[in-house]
């Protein structure tokens, strides 16, 4: 917007030579408008990471609790963990690692357990509890004397193809493939990767 002065107008001011001197000036933005613009941003903002949390939740990472005592001593009862559900449409599930799963007697029920057996693995367990995969012994550095002192022995048996023997670390109280079978791929739905609660355990699972 441009307004123009003249000398009669403002007798005290000189304005040199010229009469009429043209002087612009921009109108500055209305206060109110310029706080409106700031909370629509903010707002924006918000909403586009509420949505992209909810995204994560369902597509991704799933937090989850711990029910009972089965992976003792690797995850105590009613800690909270997150299961991430994207990573196996990406990796093959792997010997060791923490699943997730419908329970195959209870679809309705979640289960936790450590995959012991491959599809196509031989696997059995002596008296001692000591583990053989494919006629190998395997070493397990995740269980505890204190919960393996009197282990169910497996007599040697193949794993399906696109199935899975699971065992809980608690060897001495789980209820796993031992007890009701093998686990179908299809069936196993995530893979626990990180502890968040409580505070003095928080880590990664696979450390």
């Amino acid at each position: 917007m441009s307004k123009k002065l003249k000398a009669q107008d403002y007798p005290g001011l000189l304005l040199e030579d010229d009469p009429d001197i043209e002087v612009t000036y921009h109108e500055e933005t209305p206060r109110l408008a310029g706080i409106w613009s700031e909370v629509q941003s903010i707002l924006r903002d918000i909403i586009f990471a509420v949505l992209m949390a909810v995204l994560i939740v369902v597509f991704v990472v799933q937090p989850v609790k711990v029910e009972g005592t089965s992976m003792l001593p690797r995850l105590e009862n009613e800690e909270r963990i997150f299961v991430n559900k994207f990573t196996y449409y990406f990796n093959s599930i792997q010997r060791g690692d923490i699943v997730v799963f419908w329970f195959p007697k209870d679809p309705s029920k979640s289960f936790i357990k450590r995959v012991i057996g491959l599809p196509g693995d031989r696997i059995r367990m002596d008296e001692q509890g000591q583990l053989y995969i494919n006629g190998q012994p395997v070493d397990e550095p995740y269980l505890s004397p204190d919960h393996n002192k009197a282990p169910n022995p497996i007599t040697e048996r193949t794993i399906d193809q696109h199935y899975y023997f699971v065992m809980g670390d608690n060897r001495d109280a789980s209820n796993d493939s031992r007890a009701w079978g093998l686990v179908p791929e299809k069936y196993i739905y995530g893979k626990a990767m990180f502890r968040y609660w409580p505070l003095s355990r928080v880590g990664a699972l696979d450390e």
